[in-house]
């Protein structure tokens, strides 16, 4: 389906689903069913945005359900307020603890960070039910007013579970049109592969605390309808394992699609109903179809049905515009300055003092044996590292110590000897992600994808634009990543062993390619083993050995270095003196 057609399909559901509410006879349980699948269903929303398109684990979704719920609770019935004024309270001091939290824990990761949501989630359970001037204790809060527009009243069942899914459903299409904006690429790619999508630019950090914050006021809103909805809360209705159930919910339906989060919140709540005729067995049959569900269906329900379809994303028809990269120039500028650069890692001097220059639309190679500190100087000029003494200067400007998001949106693009793409993606929204620099003018979504389709159509790829990557051969793999880097319009490309892997014609048309991008004005930094392709591209070669350079100059005069001899060429002395 379009995306231009996708809103339309939301809408057009959402009036059936609202005309089936207020029309057809529902009895007061499954109505009851309903509001809470519905309210759940948004704050499963939240856990889609969070673990399924940013993949950091959040198990305290239901402690930021339970503020929601208390926001509105306490909001009507303390302090008088309307009850969508309420309903917002709730859902924005839920975002603001899940900014808070976030903000303090994002940099952990991984299990640490679910044992501080675990953390959190417990301590508000134990607030809520301790201070009980404020949270009313274990009794909770009860008669918890239902809205009114005017004078129209919402407080009747059907009335209010409209209100729900009106909610639900522009929660859910917001959620759906997120994962393909430009912020949700992001997201993805922090989930793939977190240290390649800072080094195109994306400030990693800044993007999982926005999907913790947004996964929060999901959690909120859900929270808040649910309370309108029973009209009565207590604290044991928020515990941790609530949160257990809400990241069931998700992982069941569908971590990575917003439909995902709702059939897996329908699936949880209504499947126990349906099977009660199977009265005292009905929990194991429930129990044994959810294990057997994610065994089989690792993906969830819907990753499992959206697997049988390839998605594909529109290209336009017509001749795609070339990819502009710079100007041939014939100046000596200098781009790049390294002056005295240094890492030590404890007593180990990686690299040590180290100096050389690039020339502006020139091919320098940067040589050396393993372990010779090449890829850590390349660290170091792309920010994954920061330096321990020294000056990294881009077109005069000090760039030291700047953070790889912040040196890509400097002009500072980067390859990696083992490939680092976003391998739940296509090749196309791979380049996409990293089309056009923040911050550049002209920067709309249609120019970053004709960008990208450019970059694409440069290296040979637009065919397998709709691919995913990893099903693509590991020459093709080594392209895109090189296209990717390209369409964020990068001064200065900086290419950690590019010929890694690859046979004889790719490495051929690597040496094409890398030719053509000299012609057309990038500054190419290179590392590289294979000497013929060194020698066939570069302008000038920079030779490490322990961190340090022993030798700078043309290929002619470095290859034959009595120092790069004995270092790197060392073989080749032996047999001349034998």
């Amino acid at each position: 389906m379009s995306s231009a057609r996708t809103p339309f399909a939301w809408a057009m559901v959402l009036v059936i689903g609202l005309a089936l509410v207020l029309v057809l006879p529902i009895n007061g349980y499954l109505m009851n069913l309903l509001m809470q699948a519905s309210t759940y269903a948004i704050a499963v929303l939240g856990m889609t945005v969070v673990l399924g398109y940013t993949g950091q684990i959040n198990i305290a979704q239901a402690a930021f359900f339970g503020i929601g719920a208390y926001g509105v609770a306490l909001g009507t019935t303390s302090l008088g307020l309307p009850f969508f004024v309420a309903l917002a309270l709730g859902a924005v001091v839920a975002a603001f603890f899940g900014l808070v939290l976030g903000g303090s824990t994002l940099k952990l990761g991984g299990h640490y960070l679910a044992m501080v949501t675990i953390s959190f989630q417990e301590i508000l359970t134990l607030v809520l039910t301790n201070w009980i001037s404020v949270s009313h204790g274990p009794d909770g809060v009860a008669n918890i007013p239902r809205p009114r527009l005017g004078a129209l009243a919402l407080d009747t069942s059907p009335h209010y579970l409209a209100v729900c899914l009106v909610f639900l459903f522009v929660a859910a299409g917001a959620v759906a049109g997120l994962k393909s904006s430009r912020l949700g690429l992001a997201m993805q790619s922090v989930r793939d592969n977190e240290l390649a999508a800072g080094v195109i630019g994306i400030d990693t950090y800044r993007v999982k605390i926005i999907a913790f914050a947004t996964s929060a006021f999901l959690g909120g809103l859900g929270g808040g309808l649910f309370a309108g909805a029973f009209r009565y809360i207590s604290p044991d209705q928020f515990a941790f394992d609530d949160s257990v159930v809400l990241l069931t919910m998700v992982l069941l339906g569908g971590v990575d699609a917003a439909i995902g989060a709702v059939i897996g919140t329908a699936l949880l709540i209504l499947l126990p109903e349906w099977l009660r005729f199977l009265k005292q067995f009905y929990l194991a049959v429930y129990g044994l179809a959810v294990i057997l569900i994610m065994v089989f269906m690792p993906q969830g329900i819907w990753g499992f049905l959206s697997g049988l379809f390839r998605r594909a994303l529109p290209i336009p028809a017509g001749p795609l515009a070339p990819l502009v990269l710079g100007e041939a120039v014939e100046s000596a500028e200098v781009l790049l300055a390294v002056e005295g650069l240094a890492k030590h890692f404890g007593g180990l001097r990686a690299v040590d003092e180290l100096d050389f220059e690039v020339v502006r639309g020139r091919v320098h190679a940067l040589i050396g044996p393993n372990g010779s500190g090449k890829t850590t100087t390349l660290n170091l000029l792309s920010g994954i590292y920061k330096p321990t003494a020294g000056r990294i200067r881009l077109a005069g400007r000090d760039i030291t110590g700047l953070a790889p998001h912040v040196l890509a949106r400097a002009g500072i693009g980067r390859t990696f000897q083992n490939i680092r793409l976003f391998h739940s993606l296509s090749a196309f929204e791979n380049v996409l992600i990293g089309a056009g620099r923040p911050g550049e003018s002209g920067q709309d979504g249609e120019s970053r994808r004709q960008r990208a389709l450019s970059a694409l159509d440069f290296v040979g790829m637009v065919a397998r634009a709709h691919v995913p990557v990893a099903s693509l051969p590991y020459g093709h793999q080594r392209l895109i990543e090189i296209a990717r880097a390209l369409a964020a319009n990068p001064t200065l490309l900086l290419l950690d062993e590019p010929a890694a892997g690859l046979n004889l014609t790719e490495k051929q048309n690597l040496v094409a390619l890398l030719r053509r991008l000299r012609g057309h004005g990038l500054t190419l930094l290179l590392i590289e083993h294979d000497m013929d392709l060194v020698e066939q591209v570069s302008d000038r070669i920079t030779v490490l050995n322990f961190g340090r350079r022993i030798a700078d100059g043309t290929p002619l005069e470095v290859l034959r270095h009595p120092e790069v001899v004995a270092a790197y060429l060392g073989e080749v002395a032996e047999d001349e003196a034998a």
